[in-house]
């Protein structure tokens, strides 16, 4: 049965007599509300490694003014029950004044935050960085585990890993999917029935984008400008976001070469998707 740990200092002590013992830690950082997706990562983690940690934080540094800190789903008892499921041996779930007891210090990205989803939500990604970074001194684990699905957090995380010089195996999973291909994310609830329906053009302008790359397409602006029109044309969402990057270098292309990702950004009225293709090998 999965154990839930609250405090700093209870969870450090346990991963240290793992550690000690030279057992592997696999450790999945959320914020809880958990589906399929957090699933999958769980589940790698708890197969590769003997310990398995899930921590479940709604971290308030990466939530912007006007951004859905206070209607983020939380369901901890739900989450827990799933997670028991599968076998997680320690759930930590700490509160936000015991990992930020002043906020005196907080990490900056930098360049790899001034494109993208870091473009439209300033501070976004410090945020993200200074959780991790804390996560990853109080758990200390062999091999962290993240989606794909947000890429641009993905490539960020791995460079904090090395630059930071963490000890740490990073670990890209694949998207995981409903039936019809929209991405499983957390803020699909707030989607209406309609829109539900619609969304699903997010993940077929991504198959379309293929389409068009495996014929030979390699000009960045087409892709991007029918990736657009199709979206617009087949759902009542605004595209914030249709853009062509080098990953993991997070760099705007013309003419693809290399491993890049499709990036999508698109606003519902309540909720703000994202999704993406990366094209070429992944790690």
């Amino acid at each position: 049965m999965t154990k839930r740990i609250t405090e700093i200092s209870d969870m450090t002590s346990i991963v240290n007599q793992y550690l000690q013992s030279g057992q592997t830690i696999g450790f999945v950082p959320t914020m809880g509300a958990l589906h399929e997706g957090h699933l999958a990562l769980i589940q790698e983690a708890k197969l590769n490694n003997d310990l398995t940690v899930v921590s479940i934080f709604v971290n308030p540094l990466q939530f912007g003014p006007g951004e859905d800190y206070d209607a983020y789903p939380r369901d901890i008892d739900k989450d827990e029950v799933m997670i028991s499921q599968i076998g997680v041996d320690y759930l930590f779930y700490p509160a936000a004044v015991a990992m930020y007891p002043k906020q005196d210090i907080k990490l900056t990205v930098g360049k790899l935050a001034e494109v993208l989803e870091g473009a439209n939500r300033p501070g976004h990604f410090d945020g993200v960085v200074t959780v991790v970074n804390k996560l990853f001194n109080i758990v200390k684990p062999t091999r962290a585990y993240f989606g794909r699905k947000d890429a641009q957090q993905l490539a960020i995380i791995e460079a904090m890993v090395q630059d930071f010089n963490h000890d740490i195996e990073i670990k890209g999973i694949d998207i995981v999917r409903e039936k019809d291909g929209l991405a499983k994310s957390s803020r699909n609830v707030y989607l209406t029935e309609s829109e539900r329906l619609e969304a699903v053009a997010l993940y077929n302008s991504l198959l379309l984008a293929k389409e068009l790359i495996d014929g030979g397409e390699k000009n960045t602006a087409v892709i991007e400008e029918e990736i657009t029109r199709f979206i617009s044309s087949y759902s009542s969402g605004i595209v914030e976001e249709a853009a062509i990057y080098r990953y993991p270098e997070l760099t705007k292309v013309d003419i693809l070469k290399g491993q890049c990702f499709i990036s999508l950004a698109v606003k519902f009225s309540k909720a703000r998707l994202i999704d993406n293709m990366i094209i070429g090998a992944t790690k």
